[in-house]
């Protein structure tokens, strides 16, 4: 959630820069500020109003002390009046201030200043490529295909037990799942970060927290009876953890991190690119969250890219890395980095990570800071990324990895698994 005193004072250049997402936020900002004003005039006349009676108070006192019963008595009907004034500006207090906070949850994250103007996945940068694609031999196989062949996952079984989208892993697809889960969390710990284990559910004031409320996309599942939400991600859970704080200093940089399956409705989506593990409703994933001294958080960044990075060339997966354009940007994020596989058997690269920087946007909504070397309260920076999607991973392997004999398994995975082949 931006900041009103930041809009004041940088709306011009918040315009422009919100462009870059395809939006005009001319009116809304101006809104907003004038919200603000509102908010900010009945303030001053609800502390007129208070200070009034304060001061009435003190001198009915004297008043009737000084046996002046009259004049007490006429100070005390005034007083009565600024009670009833007092409660009404309480009131309109109240409502300019639900006004003003719902007009900021509408306003997205400004875009960094190196994000490219764009409508869509179209206008998406690449910043880098790494790894030869593979080539595969005449009749390879996508992976929906051999997991059927294999038998590694049964998604018709899912669909009789739950529902399109909730696929069901079955023998050497499970432990080659569990051992990338493993190996995740095993290379984010060895880097630094401290694993946690999370909450698949979480409350209102945690989804609004870090910006998945309000659903204006419909993408949560909600537990209506209990008012709760699905995880669509750990970053939720864990974001949250930290609502609320006031840290020091010399605790930033905080590195977690965290296995959990996911939950996302992905409402609307259909078609081909859908097929097998392409998109799911519920799905595994690690995540790796950073809260970060600001001047620090794009250094984090480019070290979160890197870490990633590392894991993609120990699976020797051929990847990419995009930089999204403003009209692909997530609500919440500044800067947002992806990476993606490319599928040989589909002919088409999967988006496998995001590594965001939210810069303060997030610990606005979730009132997380920390106290600087001179004492003074300051918003933290929140930082996100996947370490990795587990679906479009395995995708990956599976159609990457595939052989006349079998399905081979990435070298730094056989410890894990405890097999070098799927035959």
């Amino acid at each position: 959630m931006l900041q009103v005193h930041e809009i004041r004072e940088n709306k011009d250049q918040f315009i422009k820069a919100l462009a870059k997402r395809g939006i005009d936020a001319t009116n809304d900002l101006e809104a907003i500020i004038a919200a603000d004003e509102t908010r900010r005039n009945t303030q001053t006349k609800l502390d007129e109003v208070l200070s009034q009676s304060n001061k009435y108070s003190k001198e009915i006192g004297i008043l009737f002390k000084n046996g002046e019963t009259q004049k007490a008595n006429l100070l005390k009907e005034k007083t009565t009046q600024l009670k009833q004034d007092s409660k009404t500006l309480q009131e309109h207090l109240k409502a300019a201030e639900e006004e003003l906070q719902e007009l900021l949850y509408g306003i997205p994250n400004v875009p960094h200043e190196s994000v490219p103007a764009g409508n869509d996945e179209e206008d998406n940068e690449e910043i880098f490529r790494e790894l030869d694609i593979p080539t595969l031999e005449e009749g390879s196989l996508p992976h929906w295909e051999l997991a059927k062949k294999y038998d590694l996952i049964d998604f018709e079984l899912g669909v009789k037990v739950t529902g399109a989208g909730f696929p069901i892993y079955k023998g050497k697809g499970v432990r080659l799942q569990r051992a990338l889960i493993t190996y995740f969390l095993d290379k984010n710990i060895e880097a630094g970060y401290t694993e946690y284990q999370v909450p698949l559910m979480v409350n209102e004031d945690s989804a609004r927290g870090t910006g998945q409320l309000p659903d204006k996309e419909g993408q949560m599942y909600h537990i209506t009876n209990d008012d709760l939400y699905m995880i669509p991600t750990s970053e939720v859970p864990v974001t949250n953890m930290f609502r609320g704080d006031l840290l020091k200093q010399d605790q930033l940089p905080i590195q977690c991190t965290g296995y959990t399956p996911c939950f996302r409705r992905e409402a609307g989506s259909y078609g081909a690119h859908v097929r097998g593990l392409n998109r799911l409703h519920q799905f595994d994933k690690v995540e790796i969250v950073r809260v970060e001294y600001p001047d620090n958080s794009y250094k984090a960044l480019d070290g979160m890219v890197e870490h990633v990075k590392d894991i993609l060339r120990e699976l020797k997966l051929p990847y990419r890395i995009l930089r999204l354009c403003g009209g692909d940007l997530g609500f919440t994020a500044a800067l947002t980095y992806d990476f993606e596989v490319f599928s040989t058997a589909q002919d088409r690269w999967l988006e496998i990570s995001s590594v965001s920087n939210f810069e303060t946007f997030q610990a606005n909504r979730l009132k997380l800071r920390f106290k600087d070397e001179n004492g003074k309260n300051n918003l933290a920076h929140t930082l996100n990324g996947s370490a990795l999607a587990l679906p479009r991973v395995l995708a990956g392997i599976l159609e990457n990895y595939q052989t006349p004999e079998g399905i081979k398994i990435p070298e730094v995975l056989v410890p894990y698994c405890g097999f070098d082949m799927i035959k």
